[in-house]
C-alpha cells in the first residue's frame, strides 16, 4: 500500500512570505489522516513546522505517521526550508518515539505548575525582595533585551530579525514599563545590590508565565534561583493565579533540575531537525 499527501486546499500566503498548507495522508487515495505544515515566521522562510499530525486510529501503528512527516518534510524542502520544527505534547509518547526515530532532537520544553497557598520564601539574612524600581528599570530592560535578541540569533534569526520582534515584544508585554498593570517585576537585593530579576506575566486566563528568573553570574549556586522561583509563586497566588508555566532550553541542566525539584511537569516538548 502507498502512503500519500492529497493537497486539503490551496496554499496560503500571508504579507510576510509566510506559507502554510493542509494536506490529507491518504492510503491507495483512501483518506487516512491530515497534516498541516507553514513556514515559521519566528525563526523566518528557512524554517518550517509540522503544525499538526493526525493518523486514525484504525490505520496507526501501521507506518503511515512517518510517510506522512517525511513527505511534508519534502514539501518543505521544496519551500526552500532548511530546518522543521515540531511540538509535541509531552505526555504523547508515541509521537515522541516517531519524532526521535525521525531523527528530531529536544531543544526546549514548556513546563507548568497548580499553585496552592504556600508560606512567602524564607530569604537568606541580608536578602530582601522588592518591586523593580522606575531608575532600575532602564538598566535591566537594555540588559534583558540583548540577552533575548542573542537567543534568538543563536537559534538562526538574523540580528535584525532578531531585533524586531525583541521591540514588538517588549512593546506588547512591557507597553507601561515598570508600571505594566500585568507584569511582575521583582529584584532580589543583598546589601543594596540587585542580584536577582524576575519577570512574570499575568494572564487574563487566569495563570501566569515566567519570562525571566536570573541571578547574577557571582551569586549562581547559592539558592536564589529557588528563592526567586518561590517569589514568582507567592506573587501570582495573592494575584489569583493558580497555574504558573515556563519555558527552558534542553541544555540548561541546573534550571531543569531546579523546576522538577519545585514540582514543574512537562506539558510540551519543540524538536528540531535539519533538512539536508
Amino acid at each position: 500500500m502507498t502512503t500519500t499527501l492529497r493537497p486539503a486546499e490551496a496554499e496560503r500566503r500571508d504579507a510576510d512570505g509566510g506559507r502554510s498548507r493542509r494536506f490529507t495522508v491518504c492510503v491507495n487515495s483512501r483518506p487516512v489522516g491530515s497534516i498541516e505544515i507553514a513556514t515559521d515566521q519566528r525563526f523566518g522562510p528557512e524554517s518550517g513546522r509540522i503544525v499538526s499530525l493526525g493518523i486514525d486510529e484504525r490505520d496507526r501503528g501501521r507506518g503511515r505517521g512517518t510517510v506522512a512527516a517525511l513527505a511534508a518534510e519534502e514539501v518543505l524542502r521544496g519551500w526552500g526550508c532548511r530546518q522543521v520544527e515540531v511540538r509535541i505534547p509531552a505526555d504523547a509518547e508515541a509521537a515522541l518515539r516517531l519524532a526521535g526515530a525521525l531523527g528530531y532532537t529536544e531543544r526546549s520544553r514548556a513546563m507548568s505548575k497548580p499553585l496552592r497557598a504556600a508560606p512567602p520564601p524564607v530569604l537568606p539574612e541580608g536578602v530582601e525582595a522588592r518591586p523593580m524600581r522606575e531608575d532600575e528599570y532602564e538598566t535591566w530592560h537594555e540588559h534583558d533585551r540583548a540577552r533575548y535578541v542573542d537567543d534568538w540569533v543563536r537559534r538562526g534569526v538574523p540580528y535584525e530579525k532578531a531585533v524586531a520582534r525583541a521591540d514588538a515584544d517588549y512593546r506588547t508585554l512591557l507597553r507601561d514599563g515598570p508600571h505594566t498593570a500585568d507584569a511582575v517585576l521583582r529584584v532580589l537585593a543583598q546589601d543594596g545590590e540587585a542580584i536577582g530579576w524576575l519577570w512574570v506575566a499575568l494572564r487574563s486566563d487566569g495563570s501566569a508565565w515566567v519570562y525571566v528568573v536570573e541571578v547574577a553570574a557571582a551569586r549562581r549556586g547559592r539558592g536564589h534561583g529557588r528563592t526567586l522561583m518561590l517569589l514568582a509563586e507567592r506573587e501570582c497566588w495573592a494575584a489569583g493565579v493558580r497555574t504558573l508555566g515556563l519555558n527552558v532550553f534542553t541544555g540548561n541542566a541546573p534550571a531543569q533540575r531546579l523546576y522538577a525539584s519545585l514540582g514543574y511537569r512537562p506539558t510540551t516538548v519543540d524538536l528540531v531537525k535539519p533538512l539536508l
